[in-house]
């Protein structure tokens, strides 16, 4: 864990080398994304994607590899080699990783980052029916009935963090494991599961049925679509606080400079007002930064799953 933190620090191969000898891209470009089509990280991809290749003159092709929490993606992005293919990824999975496998089965050194695009909106749903209208009121109700209510997550570092928020609070609330998000929510608006922590977006129908009441978002900025919606930290619980960062990768290979101009293109599309609304729709709060800004992030991540790992006494894996 120290050799992987320690690679988080340094910056992701953030080296200086030599500018490109020839104008980038001089071909389509790809974008491997670690989740399915219309995940909101998907659609996000797709709209800047489709705004780049206007800019560049070239194709942007939107790749889905999902599967194995970002893994499959990862790999394919690695072994492709190639500084006209990015991954483009939440980056929340990369942290837990080595709390999940005795071996971490990447190199984090093989990653480059090149822009920060989004903070995906993370929420805590409950059903309607429980009649909870805040996170206190949530604590509340599991202390004064332990083991008795039941929780679900996407992704498994959201996961990880609520397991070790309940820990560190002496609460007693078991988890149900879910292959299909879409079941979890349907049993949260049943009652079958009492609590819900992932993106915003997935539980915004069964919300606008009355069904599921969202009690707070973990993001350290409040959703720009959901605005009445307080974070966890004006909630007055801090330790629950997670950004779903999402951003864009290259390989190691990438000149410093070519990804800094990839970053200011990210920036200027995403900062369009036409496509900055269409992104909060989606349930992204919109937030560009460079290969510094995006790396910093993910280390402040890192650090923070780690002190989580800590606490639920699990020791990581290798690199």
């Amino acid at each position: 864990m120290r050799k992987f933190i320690a690679a988080a620090v340094a910056g992701f191969a953030l080296l200086t080398a030599p500018a490109p000898a020839s104008a980038w891209p001089e071909r389509n470009v790809r974008f491997i994304v670690s989740l399915g089509p219309g995940s909101g990280v998907d659609l996000t991809a797709r709209l800047v994607g489709e705004a780049l290749a206007k800019k560049w003159g070239q194709s942007v092709v939107v790749e889905n590899r999902p599967g194995g929490d970002g893994i499959v993606a990862i790999n394919a992005f690695i072994a492709a080699n190639d500084d006209h293919i990015l991954l483009f990824t939440p980056t929340g999975a990369y942290a837990s990783h080595p709390f999940q496998h005795e071996k971490i089965p990447y190199d984090l050194n093989q990653l480059a980052p090149i822009a920060r695009v989004t903070n995906t909106i993370v929420a805590i749903g409950v059903p309607a029916s429980l009649g909870v209208n805040s996170v206190k009121e949530l604590v509340a109700k599991i202390k004064a009935e332990p083991g008795k209510l039941n929780f679900a997550a996407a992704t498994a570092t959201n996961e990880f963090l609520f397991r070790g928020y309940l820990k560190e609070m002496g609460l007693n609330m078991p988890k149900v494991p879910y292959r299909d998000t879409v079941s979890a929510i349907n049993d949260l608006g049943e009652n079958r599961i009492q609590a819900y922590v992932g993106a915003y977006a997935i539980m915004r129908p069964q919300v606008q049925s009355g069904r599921v009441k969202m009690l707070a978002v973990t993001n350290k900025q409040r959703a720009k679509g959901a605005p009445d919606l307080p974070t966890v930290t004006e909630a007055g619980e801090p330790k629950l606080t997670f950004d779903g960062l999402v951003g864009i990768f290259g390989p190691t290979k990438m000149p410093a400079n070519l990804r800094e101009k990839i970053a200011a293109d990210v920036r200027d599309v995403v900062n369009d007002p036409e496509i900055n609304a269409k992104l909060v729709a989606t349930g992204q709060n919109v937030s560009p930064g460079g290969p510094a800004e995006f790396a910093a992030e993910m280390n402040a991540q890192i650090q923070e799953v780690a002190r989580v790992g800590k606490e639920l006494d699990i020791r990581p894996g290798q690199n």
